[in-house]
């Protein structure tokens, strides 16, 4: 009885002590992720956050290609696939599509978790809502939209532009392993105004690249401000119905309804699709400009600071053979464009410890690049 007491002091005080240092979205964590047999966040887990709906309302089929997956893929391809537990593998080629092949029980239908490529879709929604004219331009200043930044060291200097850059300058460790980091916080918890709003600034922002989840979340707020409604509406106004995509999708949200603007798009593999053609038609769908060219090339075009692989959202890789550029999520999800060879790769999955030794990015994008070039050209 004495041990059993003691114990459950033990929990109580433990359980108290991680309200009161800020640690209660680690229970969050526990339930979504360790209690149902996963080791960390999942392209599943869609279903266990709360979210708003991004619809659809004329969906649109791809057409088929001519030669639709009447190639096999090589054994160099199936395996690396394979080994790194694959969901999907599509190829556009010429705007048609070219492959289509599912794994591990995922079909078409399947809603997938977008992770990271959702930073790229929150920097097309800032280039259409300085399009619009609802933020005034690029270099609009943070603090001009949240007087509080005016008084944090460096936060009266930062612009959109950095954070859509990365290159804000803020105090965010990118690490998703560390459950007591800010990745954690904001993915489990349930403010991400208390999560990114809570940082403090390292250094002058512009000055340097360094990736980070927390600057995509603090250009969000800044969309949600200006456009005086969710993002999740604005995202489907203005390319998920034009872009005429299968199915609705959903985006998680904190318990205030803000979008995670880092992460967590939940659609499928042909919607992303259609999210790389896009980009390859140079923000056309059909006769409709529906971004603007200038801001595309802003987004495709490599920083300095960066080393030449990022632009605004999008990872680049002009020092390959074959360039392309790409959105890319937590655990190897991409959505490729290949301008030279009109085509369009979309792969999803859960590829744990996913290797990047690439400059920073990962080899298997440009692995996948080399070797379906080579096999539908």
């Amino acid at each position: 009885m004495t041990i059993l007491f003691y114990f459950i002091a033990f929990i109580a005080a433990f359980t108290a002590l991680i309200y009161i240092f800020g640690y209660a979205y680690l229970f969050s964590g526990i339930s979504k992720t360790y209690l149902r047999g996963k080791m960390s966040a999942n392209i599943d887990d869609g279903k266990f956050f709360r979210s708003n709906i991004i619809h659809t309302t004329s969906p649109k089929l791809w057409e088929e290609h001519p030669d639709f997956n009447k190639k096999e893929l090589s054994k160099e391809i199936s395996d690396d696939l394979l080994h790194s537990n694959t969901a999907s593998f599509l190829v556009i080629k010429n705007g048609k599509l070219l492959h289509e092949q599912y794994f591990n029980g995922y079909t078409p239908l399947s809603k997938t978790n977008s992770f990271s490529m959702a930073k790229a879709v929150t920097v097309m929604l800032f280039g259409k809502a300085i399009e619009e004219g609802k933020i005034k331009s690029i270099d609009e200043k943070f603090c001009d939209l949240f007087d509080e930044f005016k008084t944090k060291p460096f936060g009266k200097d930062l612009t959109l532009k950095n954070l859509a850059q990365m290159e804000s300058g803020l105090d965010w460790d990118e690490n998703y392993k560390n459950p007591f980091l800010p990745n954690a916080r904001a993915y489990y918890g349930k403010s991400l105004m208390k999560a990114a709003f809570s940082r403090r600034f390292k250094e002058q922002p512009g000055e340097r690249f360094e990736y980070q989840s927390g600057s995509t979340q603090l250009l969000g707020f800044s969309l949600k401000k200006s456009l005086n409604q969710t993002l999740s509406s604005y995202l489907s106004e203005k390319f998920w119905i034009p872009l005429g995509m299968e199915q609705n999708a959903d985006w998680s949200v904190d318990e205030s309804g803000m979008e995670k603007t880092y992460c967590c798009i939940h659609s499928n593999s042909r919607d992303f699709a259609k999210l790389g053609q896009l980009f390859l038609d140079d923000g056309k769908v059909g006769d409709q400009q529906i971004l603007n060219l200038d801001f595309i090339e802003k987004m495709r075009t490599p920083t300095e600071k960066s080393d030449d692989i990022y632009g605004m959202g999008f990872w680049i890789n002009n020092d390959n053979p074959i360039k392309h550029y790409y959105f890319l999520g937590l655990q190897g999800q991409y959505i490729i464009m290949v301008p030279e060879h009109k085509v369009v790769i979309v792969r999803t999955g859960s590829y744990n410890n996913l290797p990047k030794t690439d400059r920073g990015r990962p080899d298997q994008v440009k692995f996948l690049v080399n070797e379906t070039i080579q096999l539908f050209s």
